[in-house]
């Protein structure tokens, strides 16, 4: 939420043609960020889990990802020019963009670590302090800074300041914060006595490769859109268009902040429970509350979209693009669903699965893009999200019963989920977001968790808190 934060700064101080840019940027990122962790943090859980020697999982992790990294470096550096050509960044920006993704690799496997030794509070502490550097050097540089300069036009602050700076304000943010991370985490990096476990390595990547394979095909469902808005759409407009496009995308961070905690959370559970006694049961359970909470994010954004486009959204050049909103939640919807369904791979070593799932997923993403934005503009980004993510979440469901049934509840599960649809579809496109109708349609759907799952609800938490205390 510290980092949704920047979407109102970002829409207040740019107009849609460069916070598009940045957008742009951002994509970039995603897609580096898949390559540069190779499939190594899930391969890292699954042989933490497995391997009795973990002082040898470790190090053989580490030492993996600082030589490809360094790797990394050494070539993007020397071709820094064709790279910022290719990616039609500018020149300025690439040497920040280098930077920042390779202190982001450096820590992906200490952060593994945290979640693989079951330490989410250092895990959240670390990453909040992260979003807050980078959140507060943004207020700095974007707003703060202008005003100092403005007071005293001579002093130590006009050394700062450049006039259309704001993109390299923010990467320069994101760098610091990135540089303060590493630091903090480093100390895992002086825990073990290194040895670089050849044989344990081949057996982590063959498990690894199939998992960045999927990983690349997710990014391209999750942000290719951006790129492939940049390029189709006539030049004068694409970069505006792909701002208010990228700008109430956002709206749906409610939901994708749910299921990336609920990912972060279940995906070291789901290895760590494998041996339990009825794992299976543990897993359909856990999708059952998933989409009932999942169900009811999707119908409060979606009923309050208007009030929360003003809050977050500052300048109504964006708005535009509200139309967008309810595919895009219940897209990322789909795709929670996807990831608690996706256990029946990762627990079965059968990864190669998720990659040829995200491949479906990303020609489909590419498919309807490519068709269709020359004629609906960014509607057609929004769609393909949607086929993409429900085709993905089928595909898993299909295979997953063929080869690691899970006896999920589907009944409940088409129930909260196609409620929380209907409700939703009702509100924004009947009613036409009338907030009083909306409210009512929210009521009832949660009258109908409470009375169905309120006493189990009410069990599961009174243990929970009475574990803590």
């Amino acid at each position: 939420m510290l980092s949704f934060l920047l979407v109102p700064l970002y829409t207040a101080v740019m107009p849609p043609g460069k916070y598009g840019e940045v957008q742009l940027i951002f994509t970039w990122f995603a897609i580096f960020n898949v390559v540069l962790a190779y499939g190594m943090e899930t391969a890292f859980f699954r042989f933490f889990h497995r391997n009795t020697n973990t002082n040898k999982v470790v190090p053989t992790s580490l030492l993996s990802i600082v030589f490809s990294t360094l790797v990394f470096f050494v070539l993007a550096l020397i071709n820094r020019e064709s790279l910022a050509g290719f990616l039609e960044i500018e020149q300025q920006h690439i040497n920040y963009v280098i930077g920042i993704l390779c202190l982001d690799a450096l820590v992906i496997i200490p952060f593994a670590w945290l979640r693989a030794k079951e330490r989410p509070l250092r895990y959240a502490t670390v990453k909040i302090v992260n979003v807050s550097i980078n959140l507060l050097l943004n207020i700095f540089f974007l707003l703060i800074l202008f005003s100092l300069v403005n007071a005293n036009s001579e002093g130590i602050w006009a050394m700062l300041y450049r006039p259309d700076f704001e993109i390299t304000y923010i990467l320069m943010a994101n760098l610091i914060a990135s540089g303060v991370t590493l630091i903090w985490m480093s100390g895992l990096y002086f825990r073990f006595r290194y040895h670089f476990d050849w044989r344990l390595w081949k057996q982590m990547m063959r498990y690894a490769l199939p998992i960045m394979i999927a990983g690349l095909a997710f990014t391209v469902n999750e942000v290719f859109d951006r790129v492939l808005l940049a390029k189709m759409l006539p030049e004068t407009i694409a970069k505006a268009e792909l701002g208010k496009y990228a700008g109430c995308y956002k709206l749906a961070i409610f939901m994708t902040l749910f299921s990336t905690a609920f990912r972060l959370g279940v995906e070291p559970f789901f290895f760590s429970h494998a041996s339990s006694e009825n794992p299976k049961r543990t897993y359909a359970q856990i999708t059952t509350y998933f989409v009932l909470f999942g169900g009811v994010i999707l119908l409060a954004v979606t009923v309050y979209s208007d009030i929360l486009k003003e809050i977050l959204i500052r300048d109504e050049a964006y708005w535009e693009a509200m139309t967008i909103v309810p595919i895009i939640l219940l897209a990322n919807f789909f795709l929670g669903i996807y990831h608690n369904l996706s256990v029946w791979y990762k627990i079965t070593d059968r990864t190669r699965f998720g990659a040829y799932i995200s491949i479906i997923g990303a020609i489909l993403t590419l498919l309807i893009n490519v068709l269709f934005i020359p004629a609906i503009g960014y509607m057609a980004s929004a769609i393909a999200t949607l086929v993409a993510y429900g085709t993905m979440m089928g595909l898993s469901y299909y295979f997953g019963r063929k080869y690691y049934p899970i006896p999920y509840n589907m009944r409940k599960i088409v129930f909260y989920g196609g409620f929380s649809l209907l409700f939703s579809v009702l509100s924004f496109y009947v009613f036409n977001r009338n907030l009083i109708a909306g409210t009512l349609f929210l009521f009832v759907f949660l009258g109908l968790i409470y009375k169905l799952e309120g006493e189990k609800l009410g069990i599961i938490f009174s243990k929970r808190e009475s574990k803590n205390h």
